[in-house]
């Protein structure tokens, strides 16, 4: 079980006026980045007062939330909601609701859901915090260090050859990239070591070895879309008090041709010419500002993801930490967690070991949030609408019902269900990373689906 400080550091309290720690010498601090995205367009939408999911969470008021499955004949024969790996660690995901004379209004990610997933039912539910929650979110990509110390507590689970396949898989990894990643952490440290051409080809070149830098990568040009944009739709998004999530869905199904069955940033690539095309699909007046925003942000959150928070980054390299795995955990540990956590997923045995590691951390973050009193946990990168359930909170009820979209894209519920919330991950064959990665031996008829319920369109791992 974790510490409540190591949890802390991957949660970003947004009614904190500071930011989380970082490594130390970096050219700009957390807190300038902080600074710098609160004076964006739409930078208001970092702030409890002007953010409509926050406020609502924040305010002890009943929280309400859209959830789409296409696993209701098994929610309703098992009777539980069970959580996904994929999302804030082991949530329910979800998209925030407001209550109206008319109906339950989506927010704007729940509006795209119900447009981009014809396929699925749609459930409400309906939250009774007793206490306000705290506007902290979960920052999927400062996971490392948690990361880290679950394998490490679980190597015994691990054959000896499938623990060396995993450290030595890893290191390779980033030895092959270690020029890159050096170059992030001069610039990083202030130097500018390429041209934007050349360091968007190396980036490019260096996702596919290490999938971590797609994450990064996607998650910058989310947070500059989201901050930057100012067309009539995000204009009216943010009159509401809602990021448009528009953006950054249409930069990733863009991008990526099988994004649409798995949503892998792993595979968030493009280059420079690429990446001007992409956005001008639908802002073409941010293309631009894209490209120069990357080139700068992307570096430093690279070493606030690798290193752990006090690390001079002037004192790493990673030509040095690529000569063993130990070595690795000791001058960047945050992205040694990182590795890890990715190549055990490539394990042939991982369905098998998914119920303790993934189960481990699952359990791990839901007292962390019973604790402090987060019924419902959100993603924490940017606080876009990303929400989810936090299925071992005690001290809240939950109403669930099915619920009907009207022709004005309001839900109406139809049909209350008798649902427990439940803290157990569903079945990894039960997720979209099981079905494509461990495909499910067939099943007798009359066999009941393992899976209850779970829909993670986020890599909120």
């Amino acid at each position: 079980m974790h510490a409540a400080p190591d949890w802390d550091q991957v949660h970003t309290d947004f009614a904190a006026g500071t930011a989380a720690p970082a490594p130390a010498g970096l050219a700009e601090s957390s807190d300038d980045w902080l600074s710098a995205h609160r004076h964006a367009p739409n930078g208001h939408l970092l702030e409890v007062s002007g953010n409509a999911m926050l406020s609502t969470l924040t305010s002890g008021r009943p929280v309400h939330l859209m959830h789409t499955t296409l696993a209701l004949d098994a929610i309703r024969a098992t009777g539980e909601l069970h959580g996904a790996a994929g999302c804030l660690v082991g949530a329910l995901y979800c998209a925030p609701l407001t209550l109206t004379a008319d109906g339950l209004s989506p927010h704007n990610l729940g509006a795209y859901l119900l447009e981009t997933k014809p396929d699925t039912r749609t459930l409400v539910l309906e939250v009774r915090p007793e206490l306000p929650a705290p506007a902290k979110g979960l920052n999927y990509l400062r996971l490392g260090g948690i990361h880290l110390d679950t394998y490490q507590a679980h190597r015994s689970f691990l054959t000896p050859a499938e623990d060396h396949h995993l450290r030595q898989s890893a290191v390779g990894r980033v030895r092959e990239t270690a020029g890159f990643l050096d170059l992030l952490l001069a610039d990083a440290r202030g130097a500018r070591t390429a041209s934007p051409t050349a360091f968007f080809h190396q980036l490019a070149a260096a996702v596919p070895r290490l999938p971590i830098l797609g994450y990064l990568y996607f998650e910058v040009l989310s947070e500059y879309l989201l901050l930057h944009s100012t067309s009539p739709q995000t204009r009216a998004y943010a009159a509401a008090g809602e990021m448009n999530n528009r953006l950054y869905k249409q930069l990733a199904f863009a991008s990526v041709d099988t994004m649409g069955r798995l949503f892998d940033l792993a595979l968030f690539n493009p280059d420079h010419d690429q990446l001007t095309e992409l956005i001008g699909r639908f802002e073409p007046g941010l293309a631009l500002g894209a490209i120069a925003y990357t080139r700068r942000r992307l570096p430093h959150l690279f070493a606030c993801a690798a290193l752990s928070p006090g690390r001079d980054a002037a004192c790493a390299s990673f030509r040095d930490a690529a000569a063993d795995f130990d070595t690795l955990a000791a001058v960047a540990p945050h992205l040694a967690g990182q590795m890890v956590f990715r190549e055990m997923r490539t394990l042939p045995r991982y369905p098998a070991l998914f119920p303790v590691i993934e189960q481990a951390k699952a359990t791990s973050v839901y007292d962390y949030w019973n604790r402090e009193e987060i019924a419902a946990p959100f993603n924490g990168v940017l606080p876009k609408g990303e929400i989810g359930l936090n299925l071992a909170f005690s001290r809240a009820t939950c109403t669930a019902w099915v619920a009907e979209t009207c022709e004005r894209g309001l839900l109406h519920p139809t049909e209350q269900l008798d649902l427990l919330p439940v803290p157990r991950l569903a079945d990894l064959r039960g997720t979209a990373l099981g079905r494509a990665a461990f495909p499910a031996p067939a099943t007798h008829p009359n066999t009941l689906p393992a899976v209850a319920a779970l829909a993670c369109a986020a890599p909120a791992a």
